[in-house]
């Protein structure tokens, strides 16, 4: 009686456990599956309606949405945020890797402060630092060009990400470094050839979260452009809503879900490799 007892016991734990699971499931699901449905549904039914799906749902707003905002294709801005967003995963990647290996395989006079304010940065809100930054890029008649959003990514200014490699290389054997020398290799061979295949994870989450963020950027652009045909996916949607605040919602809630399935294909597509480099980034031998 006793197993018995236990078996139930275990088999009422289970499927409580499994019935959590599918009520957190379906909490972070509900705001994709309202998305899904609300844009199938006529402006006037999207706002104070409780039906998730409609009983006849239309096209339309899809239909619309093909034929571009403002006589501005929908190409156009889906073409400036993967632009904006390929150019930022490049530079964070080649400069905060950069800087990284600086600060772990690098001696120089410094360094420990260097590294210190680099991640007190972390601390400083964007908003202080966005007239400043405004400022100097409209005396540098810079403004309404991509430069304002892609010119810190070259210069390691995300420090989470720079903190994030050098965590990662210090776990690196200096060994290695000490091959390479012997080699002949200098610090430049060493990272290229060396240090950088084995940051492989490190890069590629840098890479997911670099992309992510800069496709869903709305301040920057709002900041610092100002022609429509060079708005980003974020920008396109603020045009739905036209100057008497009247906001064609089943249009704008359309743009968002096809807007996600950018950032949700680059997910998955380095997902694998995320999650084999992890598994197989440990040093053999």
């Amino acid at each position: 009686m006793s197993a018995l007892a236990t078996i139930r016991r275990r088999g009422a734990g289970s499927i409580a456990w499994h019935a959590g699971a599918l009520a957190v499931l379906a909490v972070v699901l509900y705001p994709v599956l309202w998305v899904i449905g609300a844009s199938l549904k006529p402006n006037d039914e999207i706002v104070g309606s409780l039906q998730l799906f409609p009983t006849d749902p239309i096209t339309d707003n899809y239909r619309h949405l093909a034929q571009g905002i403002a006589d501005i294709p929908l190409s156009t801005f889906f073409g400036n945020s993967l632009f904006l967003a390929v150019g930022s995963v490049v530079g964070v990647l080649a400069s905060s890797s950069l800087a990284a290996y600086a600060f772990t395989r690098i001696g120089f006079a410094g360094r420990g402060v260097l590294f210190t304010l680099m991640i007190g940065t972390l601390l400083l809100p964007y908003h202080v630092l966005l007239i400043p930054q405004y400022v100097l890029f409209q005396k540098l008649e810079l403004v309404n060009t991509y430069t304002p959003l892609l010119l810190g990514k070259y210069l390691a200014t995300d420090a989470f990400f720079v903190f994030l490699m050098v965590q990662f290389m210090r776990n690196l054997p200096k060994e290695l470094d000490e091959a390479a020398r012997l080699d002949g290799c200098g610090h430049l061979r060493t990272y290229w050839s060396i240090v950088l295949p084995l940051c492989r994870p490190a890069l590629i989450t840098s890479a997911i979260f670099t992309f992510i963020n800069a496709w869903n950027d709305f301040m920057g652009p709002l900041i610092y452009l100002n022609e429509p045909e060079k708005y980003t996916v974020s920008l396109g949607l603020k045009m739905f809503v036209d100057q008497d605040g009247v906001a064609n919602y089943g249009g704008m809630i359309a743009m968002s879900l096809v807007a996600l399935l950018p950032v949700l294909v680059f997910f998955l597509a380095f997902q694998r490799y995320l999650i084999d480099g992890m598994a197989t980034s440990g040093l053999k031998g």
